[in-house]
């Protein structure tokens, strides 16, 4: 039941927001439009904890208002709606299905979104290589958020880091700051079903691009993987300690239903 008063709320508060952001974009500039997005993000976040009980936790520092590439783990559709709640105005690296909603568009092109080709090939690098010169255009460097693997992953598993951000972070001059989730346990995929308890989101120590792209994918993927498979670890344990059952590896979290 809570799942699906949840995904009523969500929805619905999508389509409000997603009127109230095409407004915004009518503003000059990017500033109003992201209060608007960031404000969507955190009310999200209310409902995700009072709903569903799910709260955030945040590890390590965000890196508000400076000039990194995120490169971060991807298993849940509510992985950007964190992020931008907790690291403040990013600019985002997102796939063309975003288009599909009504609005959408136009709020991405607004906010200064790069919009890649989920296809991959010459169009999405060209779309990046202009995103790139657009960021380094602006007055005000900001955080640029990426999900390497492109696409969303189940828990406990990955897929091979595609050099975008390695291309970005040698562009841009920047350090990759590799994040590590557990979302997915709690909010999985584009699933409907949410889960009670408590999601890591962990800012881990950066990684300087340099010369070798394979080796700085490599040391990427590997810290947010591994790191990755810990939180998820973590998850049951913590769950049933909150409820004040015995700690078992094995349980999993109860299903919010």
């Amino acid at each position: 039941m809570r799942s699906f008063i949840f995904n009523i709320a969500y929805w619905s508060l999508s389509g409000v927001y997603a009127i109230i952001c095409a407004v915004l974009a009518l503003f000059p500039g990017r500033t109003v439009l992201m209060h608007g997005l960031r404000s969507y993000s955190r009310a999200t976040l209310h409902l995700m904890r009072w709903i569903c009980g799910i709260r955030v936790e945040v590890r390590g520092t965000p890196p508000k208002d400076q000039p990194v590439v995120i490169g971060a783990k991807h298993q849940s559709w509510g992985d950007g709606i964190v992020m931008m709640a907790k690291c403040g105005d990013v600019n985002f690296v997102c796939g063309d299905h975003m288009l599909k909603f009504p609005l959408i568009g136009w709020v991405l092109k607004r906010c200064g979104a790069i919009v890649l080709s989920n296809q991959g090939g010459t169009a999405a690098r060209e779309s990046m290589m202009a995103g790139i010169a657009r960021s380094q255009g602006e007055g005000r460097p900001r955080p640029v958020l990426i999900y390497p693997e492109g696409h969303l992953t189940a828990v406990g598993t990955g897929m091979r880091y595609r050099s975008g951000v390695w291309h970005m972070a040698r562009a841009l001059d920047r350090a990759i700051i590799p994040v590590a989730t557990n979302l997915g346990q709690c909010w999985p995929q584009q699933q409907w079903s949410k889960f009670k308890g408590t999601a890591v989101i962990e800012f881990l120590d950066p990684i300087q691009p340099g010369e070798d792209r394979d080796l700085a994918l490599a040391t990427l993927e590997r810290r947010v993987e591994t790191r990755s498979r810990q939180l998820e670890t973590e998850f049951a344990p913590r769950h049933k300690a909150s409820q004040g059952e015995p700690r078992s590896s094995t349980d999993e979290a109860r299903i919010c239903a």
